[in-house]
């Protein structure tokens, strides 16, 4: 399968779920180049930023619990790697 390179925006509306974000991220740490985290402590709202490399499946791996957790949204951007 053809590797990609992206993105991936994690908005946390619920913080209770950070511990399973947390295992989810770590669990697919072989995809994850770099990771950026910025709370917003005036706001209900925290974002996390990913840079991947990997298959869709494995991009989507990550994707798709991300966004069966409640009071979380997800989304992906992806471009193939040359």
């Amino acid at each position: 399968m053809e590797k990609r390179i992206g993105t991936i925006t994690i908005l946390i509306h619920d913080r209770q779920n950070v511990p399973a974000i947390n295992e989810l991220i770590s669990g697919h740490s072989s995809i994850v180049l770099c990771r950026q985290g910025l709370p917003f402590h005036d706001r209900d709202v925290a974002v996390i930023s990913l840079i991947v490399e990997g298959t869709m499946a494995e991009i989507n791996a990550l994707t798709g619990p991300l966004g069966r957790l409640e009071g979380v949204s997800s989304k992906a951007v992806v471009v193939p790697t040359r």
